[in-house]
């Protein structure tokens, strides 16, 4: 039985191993958090990350090989483990994806349209940029932002100091921020993409995501009534991105459909929230084909059964048992206790026909206080 090594010990981990058990893989997971809410397999807690750490090589002496359920880990932990077991996907994959700026040059190196951007690194800088980009503003910090947590919409050039203050000035010091202009954009779609040690890859169906306060509440996939040259466009980035990067495993996406084509936001080098669909909706789901892919096994098929829909829970877990009497809703939960804007959960729901699915979301969100109203897809049919 292999033995996989994983880089922290949440939901991910967890969908991670639940999906890997049936192939006979063991987990092990390395926590640097030290609130491990994994629930399963086996767990060394080391909130230092160090490498020195007799724990650390002993984790590395347990298991075949490593592999990550988020990117914000030390760069310096992934590179000791790089030169001294496989960990897929490389060292490489994360340092870009941990920094908005080098993220942005290496789409740019691509050829992948981005927003026009410029790096600041005080409030003056900031104020040069937005008068350059036009209000609205979208600046970010270049590292450690997700689920909106980093960013400042400016809309009018007043705002440029309290935008600085809010996210420049971090308790850790000051940090360098990304203003980029606001994309005008009909719908956020994402691509997940898996990619062997032998080069073959599958790509899932684009999906449809729809954000509140900066979280991500719902995923329909396939996308509805996307164009083929947009979703081609889609597909050809994300395999650019993996044989650049050498990236083996899982690989994410995000990009907003224009009416001038597509437009990369960012890219996650691990299984993602916006695919958490494939579980019940393809044969092998994006954590399955992760797992296979680090493995150097056969890589399964990721075509969708029929239009399905994932919604997160989000703060409060809500009537789950309501939820759960329902005859089409599959319900994960993670372990988690409640707290605002954290993910508890999430479910799946499949349909026949969009019209259906839209239908069956809408009663599951009726259960979930504080789910923002699901119109199905933004995208209007062509």
């Amino acid at each position: 039985m292999k033995k996989i090594g994983v880089l922290g010990a949440g939901q991910l981990g967890r969908m991670l191993a639940l999906s890997g058990y049936p192939l006979e893989l063991d987990f092990h997971f390395y926590d640097t958090s030290g609130k491990p809410s994994v629930g399963l397999g086996d767990i060394t807690i080391d909130t230092k990350a160090d490498i020195e750490n007799p724990a650390l090589a002993a984790f590395l002496n347990d298991v075949d090989v490593v592999t990550y359920e988020f990117e914000h880990i030390p760069l310096e932990l992934t590179q000791h483990i790089e030169s001294q077991t496989d960990l897929f996907p490389p060292s490489r994959s994360i340092k870009v994806c941990q920094n908005r700026a080098e993220e942005k040059a290496l789409f740019t190196k691509l050829g992948i349209p981005t927003p026009k951007y410029h790096i600041v690194n005080n409030a003056k800088e900031l104020k040069a940029a937005v008068e350059d980009l036009g209000c609205p503003v979208v600046a970010k910090t270049t590292t450690e932002g997700y689920d909106g947590k980093g960013q400042f919409v400016i809309r009018s050039i007043e705002q440029c100091s309290e935008a600085w203050d809010s996210i420049g000035n971090s308790p850790k010091g000051k940090m360098t921020l990304i203003a980029e202009e606001f994309v005008d954009f009909k719908r956020e779609l994402s691509v997940i993409a898996a990619r062997s040690k032998n080069d073959d890859m599958v790509v899932y169906p684009l999906a449809e995501n729809s954000h509140h306060e900066g979280i991500l509440r719902y995923s329909i996939a396939p996308a509805p009534h996307l164009n083929k040259e947009i979703s081609d466009q889609a597909v050809t980035y994300v395999k650019e991105l993996m044989h650049e990067l050498g990236h083996v495993g899982i690989l994410t996406l995000e990009l907003f459909e224009t009416k001038n084509g597509l437009v990369a936001n960012e890219m996650a080098p691990r299984v993602h929230n916006s695919g958490h669909w494939t579980i019940e909706g393809c044969a092998s789901s994006q954590f399955e084909n992760h797992l296979r892919a680090i493995c150097g096994l056969p890589l399964g098929n990721t075509d969708a059964y029929s239009p399905t829909c994932m919604i997160n829970i989000i703060a409060v877990k809500g009537d789950i048992e309501s939820i759960m009497s329902l005859p089409y809703a599959h319900v994960h939960l993670y372990g988690k206790e409640e707290r605002a804007g954290r993910k508890l959960g999430h479910i799946t729901v499949k349909a026949d026909t969009l019209e259906e699915l839209n239908w069956r979301v809408q009663n599951i969100a009726s259960f979930l206080p504080g789910s923002p109203d699901f119109e199905g897809s933004k995208n209007e049919k062509n």
